[in-house]
């Protein structure tokens, strides 16, 4: 059995004592795609997963379908799930018709936010703020495209959500890929002024600050320098899986992606 065969065996290993679900595996994936540590085109095959993570198959299928729908991998009949890159190009379209959408939203939250939603966005923006301050560009990505869906959420209108679940997920790897880690603390600060805004119940201010984040987060997307030779992905995995292992302060909740 060769080094390879033999990491994979004792990481599967690991990972059946640790009692992986699909919840955990799909931290690990997402996590991974949304570093850029997988390159494009690289085939996920659900073989090779299941040995790495110690699951079933069927679980990992279930998984890779999931992050199909999220948009952060592509899943192709009968050839199966590969990582995508995502197309800088369509940026200008997507966030167009964020600043349409989401500036709709913040203009109707600033007049129809009560006491319950301040207080829940008042607690997001502080842990996004905890994940800039910990150097988690992960968290800090997820909790910052959360951020979008929960404005979406407290609307109250499914349709709204829908739609912006759907814009968010096309961007998230856009930010992923393409913006500056040293982009937190702009995100932070963007979305506190947004929060500010509707805190204040000023719904031009509102409209503004959140045109402007948007407009801002477009911007800053620059292509990315790749590693020439990138790391095995069984490494890429095992270093990932390690730190969700490691680091419960960092996982994400069950069911946010």
């Amino acid at each position: 059995m060769d080094r390879k065969a033999v990491r994979a065996v004792a990481m599967a290993a690991e990972a059946a004592q640790a009692g992986l679900d699909e919840t955990a595996v799909h931290a690990v994936l997402a996590r991974v795609l949304l570093d850029g540590r997988v390159p494009a085109g690289t085939k996920l095959g659900e073989h090779f997963l299941a040995e790495i993570f110690g699951v079933s198959r069927e679980r990992v299928r279930k998984v890779l379908h999931r992050l199909g729908h999220e948009r952060l991998i592509t899943v192709e009949k009968n050839r199966g799930a590969f990582a995508i890159a995502p197309d800088l190009g369509e940026a200008r379209t997507v966030y167009e018709a964020r600043r349409i959408l989401e500036g709709g939203i913040v203009g109707h939250l600033a007049t129809a936010l009560d006491a319950t939603g301040e207080a829940r966005l008042a607690a997001h923006v502080a842990a996004e703020d905890a994940a800039m301050a910990a150097g988690d560009r992960f968290t800090s990505i997820r909790l910052s495209a959360e951020f979008h869906t929960i404005l979406a959420d407290l609307t109250g209108n499914v349709l709204i959500r829908r739609q912006m679940q759907e814009l968010v997920a096309r961007t998230m790897m856009l930010v992923a890929f393409f913006e500056p880690d040293s982009s937190v603390a702009c995100q932070c600060a963007e979305h506190r002024a947004v929060f500010r805004a509707l805190s204040g119940r000023s719904r031009a201010q509102a409209v503004r600050a959140m045109t402007t984040h948007l407009s801002l987060v477009e911007t800053r997307l620059r292509p990315r320098v790749c590693e020439p030779v990138p790391p095995p992905l069984d490494e890429v995995l095992r270093d990932a899986l390690a730190t969700w292992q490691t680091g419960p302060a960092v996982r994400p909740a069950r069911g946010a992606a």
